[in-house]
């Protein structure tokens, strides 16, 4: 931008970042290239998403700040709220000197709310103010989980989203687990589990390059444990990019069919399985639609979903995830879970999961199943199968809560049930 301070194209970057998900409900990471395409330096584009995640980690509380900064209140969408959002997260979170946050930010105001914007700014300087933490979430989002999981879950969640969550690797081989733990400095929760510290450069750590390993939450790693060991039997997985469930079953000698879609995430699963020299059969396809000729020992599905149950890594979620898309996303995998069911041999298992944190999206999908297929029946997952921390509730099926392995870092929220068709 001409005679702008530097720095201003990357909080351009970062305003459109914004833009992306509040305004087209577009998740933060699928906005990148198109928000940053003139930024021509890696660490630009890096703290254009630092800016644009922390205005949506914290966006309750920077907009009360605004409030009580203000005469009249502004728009909810207007621009300056939004680049008074930038602007404080700068100062206030990510340390950017005061100046600097602003100078860098007035250049955006399109002549009119300049004055504004510095005036609330210099105000909210001078007044010494601070954000609370643990972030406040918001209010649709505490009003449902507090009904779904209770007060110490949202609060539990608050404190998941101020803290940097750490990196889990899923392990090739699950008898070398305490081999890598050493030499990655990590920690195993489980067989198949190291845990290591965030900031890492994931492509410089051991065993990387030889395929030892790949990322993987935990939580989101049990549903292809919870398949067991394949000895050479056919497994289904729908919705497979970007691809750790199938290699999950690779691994664990299952002979694999994944699907999905999207031919570019697809794209980076062939990556990882040249890698880890790993062999799966890939289907690019609507997973509503597949087809196949003989029907497989084990479908797991990783349906679509609202995704609300990663909100540590991806702010974003808390935003973009209405009522309309949760409900949107159940209609979805009701029909996706009774077609996954059509694929099971009599004898054979389904395993339905969500990274979600919506009891409409799991248990009530769940329960909907069985009573709509009096040929299966719910298999309940056993203590023994689960990593210290993690329990099934009493019919078997697992939900991952806010506060789940809190004391070693924590998980992202998942709900798992696994099913049996009557032979």
């Amino acid at each position: 931008m001409k005679d702008s301070p530097p720095g201003t194209p990357t909080r351009l970057a970062a305003l459109k970042l914004l833009d992306a998900v509040l305004r087209r409900g577009a998740p933060l990471e699928a906005a990148m290239d198109g928000a940053c395409a003139e930024l021509d330096r890696g660490d630009d584009r890096a703290f254009a998403h630092a800016i644009a995640a922390e205005t949506l980690r914290r966006l309750d509380d920077l907009d009360r700040l605004i409030d009580v900064s203000t005469e009249r209140p502004l728009p909810p969408d207007s621009k300056a709220r939004m680049l008074l959002r930038m602007a404080l997260v700068q100062a206030l979170v990510l340390k950017t000197p005061a100046h600097a946050a602003i100078t860098t930010i007035l250049p955006l105001a399109d002549g009119g709310p300049r004055k504004l914007i510095h005036a609330v700014f210099s105000r909210t300087m001078r007044e010494d103010a601070t954000l609370p933490d643990p972030p406040h979430l918001p209010a649709a989002v505490v009003d449902r989980w507090q009904r779904s999981w209770g007060a110490e879950a949202v609060e539990t969640a608050r404190r998941s989203l101020a803290a940097p969550p750490p990196v889990d690797l899923t392990i090739k081989a699950d008898e070398d687990s305490a081999v890598w733990a050493e030499r990655l400095e990590g920690v195993s929760l489980q067989p198949g589990h190291v845990r290591i510290a965030a900031g890492r450069r994931i492509v410089d750590l051991p065993g990387y390059d030889e395929g030892n390993w790949w990322v993987q939450d935990i939580a989101a790693s049990l549903p292809a444990r919870l398949a067991g060991a394949g000895k050479g039997r056919r497994a289904l997985d729908l919705c497979a990019a970007p691809g750790g469930k199938t290699m999950q079953l690779a691994a664990a000698g299952w002979q694999v069919t994944a699907v999905d879609q999207s031919d570019t995430r697809l794209a980076r699963l062939r990556e990882n399985l040249e890698r880890t020299r790993l062999r799966a059969d890939i289907h690019v396809a609507d997973a509503a639609q597949f087809a196949a000729e003989q029907p497989f020992d084990l479908v797991l599905l990783d349906a679509p979903c609202s995704a609300t149950g990663i909100f540590r890594r991806h702010p974003d979620v808390l935003h973009r995830a209405t009522a309309r898309i949760i409900a949107d996303a159940a209609e979805q995998q009701l029909r996706l879970i009774a077609h996954a069911a059509s694929l099971v041999a009599p004898g054979g298992r389904l395993i339905y999961a969500v990274c979600s944190l919506e009891a409409d999206e799991g248990e009530q999908i769940a329960k909907g199943f069985l009573g709509g297929h009096a040929d299966w029946r719910l298999d309940p997952v056993q203590p023994e199968e689960l990593p210290i921390g993690i329990v099934a509730d009493k019919v078997g099926r697992v939900r991952v809560k806010p506060g789940t392995l809190a004391d070693s870092g924590g998980a992202d929220g998942f709900f798992i049930a696994r099913f049996t068709r009557k032979g």
